[in-house]
């Protein structure tokens, strides 16, 4: 499966004031899932894919912050990332960064920007186990 996979035109996340502060929005792009968070008055963007296992971060959908609001947290295995920067500061991938999105803003709005490289498609798990047992008949 190839990873060359890029973003083919500019797509529209949301109003600054959509979002509160410390809140979080998520977006399908392909199949890719990628999700926004405020922080005072800018947007951070990260692919929803944890750099431990490429594992989504949440289990509950736009919750992607620690109890205290202070940091992006994985739900998997509690690894904790800062928002402006997406560093791990804690957790099995301490070190590591998520991987962000780049976005534009124009007149207080965020859209996703156009031509940017997105993460490998997620592979259907049971469709793949099918289609592994129609090849074995």
């Amino acid at each position: 499966m190839t990873t060359d996979s890029y973003t083919k035109t500019e797509i529209p996340l949301c109003a600054i004031d959509d979002l509160e502060d410390r809140c979080a929005m998520e977006l399908v792009i392909e199949e890719r899932q990628l999700f926004a968070i405020r922080m005072d008055d800018k947007i951070f963007a990260y692919w929803n894919l944890c750099p431990h296992r490429s594992s989504p971060l949440n289990w509950v959908p736009n919750q992607f912050l620690d109890v205290e609001n202070q940091l992006i947290q994985c739900a998997l295995h509690g690894a904790l990332f800062e928002i402006d920067s997406g560093l791990c500061v804690a957790g099995p991938c301490s070190g590591d960064h998520l991987q962000s999105v780049e976005l534009r803003c124009e007149d207080q709005f965020y859209y996703v920007a156009a031509n940017q490289q997105m993460p490998a498609a997620p592979v259907n798990l049971r469709a793949q186990a099918l289609a592994d047992l129609e090849d074995k008949e």
